[in-house]
């Protein structure tokens, strides 16, 4: 039972009740990516019925981390551009405790991954969908210790497309773009980037092996999003994971 919200995780009825949200959903998102030139009313109106019920359960998931005083990151991203190895690393430098909320399509490697730091992690499977909604993230955070929490990291389904769209509750947009990536991703993607309060340029120990411009990566997010901030990262250089670490204490405390 969820004390503040009164929803019961173990109620059977939930259970059914998060399912049904999840796959109607789904099933609207691939309507809408695969026939994008639907525009009869009834298909719109299905579809932005079951956005409102995704925003209105993102900003229950909202109050529920203000509640906790936790400050909720969403972490998007291809596919390998370093997004759980970068939490392994923060787990080491980070003066916040932090959790993480886990998207996958099918496997647990992750959490397990997060959990091997010590971190309180919890895995979503989410099938066939390419990214998380609201009620996916709300199932989490019944799993998580969020009294002894500071920040919660949700990382989302490797994806710069479909995660940029769904509000999952979290209250800053992190979005990663690796230097074997190259740096057109971010002008391919410019929903995704537009979302982002911070863009971590990551792998950039790599830049002697790739034809990638730091310069215009930055220039490309700034054209996106004017004044949005930039970090470079590497892994293997902790300083600069601890900067990531930096940013998200300010911003904690911002709030």
């Amino acid at each position: 039972m969820c004390k503040d919200c009164g929803c019961s995780i173990t109620d059977h009825h939930h259970h059914h009740d998060h399912h049904d949200h999840s796959s109607a959903h789904q099933a609207a998102h691939e309507t809408l990516h695969h026939n994008p030139q639907l525009n009869d009313a009834k298909t719109i109106e299905v579809i932005s019925k079951i956005l409102d019920k995704n925003d209105h359960e993102a900003a229950h998931n909202r109050s529920h981390f203000d509640k906790h005083g936790i400050l909720a990151i969403n972490l998007m991203s291809s596919p390998g551009s370093g997004k759980t190895t970068l939490l392994e690393h923060l787990a080491d430098v980070a003066p916040f405790k932090f959790g993480v909320i886990e998207g996958d399509l099918e496997t647990n490697r992750d959490a397990d991954r997060i959990k091997a730091k010590g971190i309180p992690a919890h895995q979503i499977q989410t099938g066939s969908a390419c990214h998380l909604d609201a009620f996916m993230v709300h199932k989490g955070l019944h799993e998580m210790p969020l009294d002894e929490l500071d920040v919660c990291f949700v990382e989302n389904v490797g994806n710069l497309v479909c995660p940029a769209s769904y509000d999952v509750g979290t209250h800053l947009n992190v979005v990663l773009v690796s230097v074997p990536e190259g740096e057109d991703k971010i002008e391919k993607y410019p929903v995704m980037f537009r979302q982002a309060d911070l863009v971590l340029i990551t792998k950039i120990d790599l830049l002697p092996h790739f034809d990638f411009s730091v310069e215009r990566a930055k220039q490309a997010a700034r054209k996106i999003k004017p004044g949005v901030d930039v970090l470079e990262v590497s892994t293997k250089d902790k300083d600069s994971v601890k900067r990531v670490a930096d940013w998200i204490k300010f911003k904690m405390e911002m709030r």
